[in-house]
């Protein structure tokens, strides 16, 4: 697909030259919706450090209005290497003690949306797995500071590994699989804020919904118990700080463990007991319960949950 129609401007394998802004504006002006010129600028931008942070504000600001943003970060000369600049760059104010500032983590995070953009794209996902940018990542979820700039950081992480998981592709699981991503949530699900939770325990349950997934984490006592010890001790924070769309993930993965014969056998025994009450919701914890009576899907799971385990 050719995302720069003017000749000039696409360079060996589809990337964009180094060009002036003049000749961006000729080639955007044939046939561009308004506001594209502005796009191009932007992107060619992101090559120039005195105008990188403000391209990466306003791409990231148009990333979900533009459907071809991904392709064109991808196939232009020069953004991706200068994308992964604004992560690495930061490394060194992760070390302890921490040094990362509320603008240094706004500035990585409008870069991990744009990345985000490529992972969500089914033409460029393939080629963002290929070059293992995921990787990238991995030492932002390893934070533990509660500082807002390190929550922020860890979310917008979060928000790139579930885009890539949301889409239920094989080569996708099979990737984070070899990767340490699942240590990495589960310490997210133990100790960050809700909404980190959120979205770390869906990454887990994607993973888990996928057979190689469920085969992997039940493969091992080892690998099943951290899962399922860690489900548990959310169980017990969410009686008393409930959460629905959390709850709803929790639940998803223990029915999915569930599938599993040597798993099923350990749930018997381990499943807290605040979940093995009667559906009916008139046994449950009240914090629970009321959880449940606000969604009547995740109610349908914890009962087909206990089924499965015949403690019902």
């Amino acid at each position: 697909m050719e995302y720069f129609p003017n000749g000039p401007l696409l360079g060996a394998g589809g990337r964009m030259q180094g060009v002036g802004s003049s000749a961006v504006q000729v080639g955007v002006a044939q046939g561009r919706t308004p506001g594209a010129d502005e796009v191009y600028q932007h992107v060619q931008d992101l090559r120039v450090a005195e105008r990188r942070e403000h391209a990466l504000l306003e791409l990231s600001k148009r990333r979900e209005s533009l459907t071809d943003l991904a392709p064109i970060l991808w196939h232009s000369f020069g953004t991706i290497v200068a994308l992964i600049q604004e992560i690495v760059c930061i490394y060194p104010q992760l070390s302890p003690p921490p040094t990362l500032t509320a603008p240094a983590s706004n500035r990585v995070c409008n870069s991990l949306a744009l990345l985000q953009c490529v992972a969500s794209h089914p033409e460029t996902r393939p080629l963002f797995l290929k070059a293992h940018i995921p990787l990238l990542l991995y030492p932002f979820l390893n934070t533990v500071s509660k500082d807002r700039p390190f929550e922020y950081l860890r979310l917008t992480s979060l928000g790139v590994i579930g885009a890539l998981v949301k889409v239920d592709d094989p080569e996708v699981i099979n990737f984070l699989l070899q990767t340490e991503i699942i240590p990495l949530c589960l310490r997210i699900m133990e100790t960050g804020s809700e909404l980190s939770k959120t979205v770390a325990t869906f990454i887990v349950q994607k993973l888990l919904l996928d057979d190689m997934g469920l085969t992997y984490i039940c493969a091992t006592a080892e690998r099943f118990y951290a899962v399922s010890s860690v489900l548990a001790k959310m169980v017990t924070t969410l009686q008393q700080t409930p959460s629905i769309r959390l709850l709803k993930h929790v639940i998803r993965c223990y029915l999915r463990l569930s599938d599993n014969p040597r798993a099923r056998e350990a749930l018997r025994q381990c499943l807290p007991e605040c979940l093995q009450a009667d559906p009916t919701l008139q046994c449950l914890p009240e914090p629970i319960a009321n959880c449940l009576r606000e969604d009547s899907a995740t109610k349908r799971w914890l009962s087909q949950l206990l089924q499965n385990l015949n403690l019902r």
